[in-house]
């Protein structure tokens, strides 16, 4: 005992100063301060981890540099579980958005029954993973056997669903979500008599002895067994955040307009009942998902009979509806999480579409300031300019994106010289116009329309000095 209180003081002792000196902008002895708090206290969650992960986000936005490859090959040796979390989280610090680091953090904690950490982990690796344009699968089976280690069964079971999403196909997940939800069911104290428990778990044996005698499970099948775990679980304690935001998944998984309706009215009603922002952004991405079905549906018919007016009346439609759902859902997104910067690019990357050029630009520059989207941005900012027709301007942006680029020959780099090459030529600088599309050219004669351009510029040349 007077072990553990030596320790607590330690812990308060290099919190408060981590604190102190994290206020004065000296984030990197905050960060030191942190972890050598951590090391008495592995799993202080709140004034520990949770703090330092804020220290993190604000010293990335200030500029606060990488950790260099002697930090990283410093903080890659370690052989205990704790030096190993402990190293993860000093460089996850100083790269917050480089998430291995985390998931070295989350295979640590869970080995040394750190369930707390684990599970703040966990579910930031979750958020990440769904945020992604291409979730991972791996992850997913990561996160559903970190929550399954850590007793988290209904987290585990969420994650099984999206690992079974991308592999809908897979028999063996698909087992692995109902023997996670008896896992879940068994969990929530549902078998209180032992003669009842014991005839569950013979039960479920059998269940699994039948499951692992079928070669294949079809995609519907999967999909209505998947629904039906997720509605008891929801019906057995409706007001549980997890199980309303399941069964809208497994809703909106379901592929029909009727589901999907179910799920947003059912999302609709939490927002109205707990007024928490998260479930009216989860109806508008099911409702987003819903137009998108549409429209490849549309697409693939118009795909097979081209010339059909009807369908290509309907596409417009569909497109002009997922316009107008991605504009509402996204504006009030940064209404409601106005220091997102992820929430302001999406949100500016619509109304660019929408030729909104003046209500992008400012949410466009201060989304310059997520290193994840800088390029992307100051791209865009300059597609702006030269849409207003700011050619100037829009070339300074161009030419400190293609100087902030690190790859040259990617499509965000040839995009980039594109843009650029048509600022001068719109300009009049043909000179320069035709040295942008002739680089581009040398890297990919086939972008857009680059070949000919460099022939009608140099042909134009030829015809003036013949004049």
């Amino acid at each position: 005992m007077p072990q553990d209180n030596d320790n607590n003081s330690k812990t308060k002792l290099f919190f408060e100063r981590a604190a102190e000196v994290g206020a004065s902008g000296n984030f990197d002895y905050a960060i030191d301060m942190y972890i050598e708090g951590l090391r008495c206290t592995p799993d202080a969650l709140q004034e520990g981890h949770l703090r330092l992960r804020e220290l993190a986000l604000i010293r990335q936005v200030r500029g606060g540099k990488k950790p260099s490859l002697r930090e990283r090959m410093k903080h890659m040796r370690a052989k205990e579980p704790l030096e190993q979390m402990l190293n993860a989280e000093y460089l996850l610090a100083k790269d917050p958005d480089h998430l291995p680091y985390a998931e070295t953090m989350l295979k640590s904690a869970v080995a040394m029954g750190y369930h707390k950490t684990a599970k703040w982990i966990a579910d930031l690796l979750f958020a990440a993973n769904n945020a992604s344009e291409s979730p991972s699968f791996h992850m997913y089976i990561l996160l559903k056997d970190s929550y399954a280690a850590i007793s988290h069964w209904d987290m585990a079971v969420m994650a099984c669903q999206y690992a079974a999403r991308l592999r809908p196909e897979d028999a063996e997940i698909a087992d692995e979500v109902q023997r996670l939800s008896a896992e879940l069911t068994v969990s929530r104290g549902k078998y209180d008599q032992e003669g009842d428990f014991r005839k569950s778990i013979k039960d479920r044996e059998v269940q699994d002895k039948l499951h692992s005698q079928q070669a294949v499970v079809k995609t519907e099948d999967y999909r209505v067994s998947a629904l039906e775990a997720v509605r008891k679980a929801y019906e057995q304690e409706p007001e549980l955040s997890t199980n309303i935001f399941a069964l809208a998944s497994a809703l909106a998984d379901y592929g029909t307009d009727q589901a999907d309706e179910e799920a947003v009215r059912l999302l609709e009603d939490a927002y109205r009942k707990r007024q928490d922002f998260s479930f009216k952004q989860h109806a508008g991405l099911v409702r987003i998902g819903q137009f998108k079905r549409k429209l490849r549906e549309v697409q693939a018919f118009l795909d097979a009979y081209p010339e059909d007016r009807m369908a290509k009346s309907r596409l417009a439609g569909v497109m002009s509806q997922l316009n107008r759902a991605e504009l509402e859902h996204y504006g009030l997104c940064v209404k409601n999480y106005p220091t997102d910067l992820k929430v302001k690019f999406e949100y500016a990357i619509r109304l660019v579409r929408n030729k909104r050029y003046d209500e992008a630009i400012p949410l466009l520059q201060e989304a310059q300031k997520d290193p994840r989207h800088r390029i992307a941005a100051m791209g865009k900012i300059g597609l702006c300019f030269f849409m207003k027709g700011w050619f100037a301007d829009a070339i300074d942006i161009f030419t400190q994106a293609i100087e902030s680029h690190e790859r040259k020959d990617d499509d965000i780099g040839k995009e980039l010289r594109y843009n650029l090459g048509r600022c001068y030529e719109e300009q009049g600088d043909r000179a320069k116009a035709l040295e942008v599309y002739r680089r581009i050219a040398q890297l990919d004669f086939g972008y857009r329309d680059v070949s000919q351009r460099v022939d009608k510029l140099r042909n134009d040349g030829k015809e003036s000095s013949s004049q």
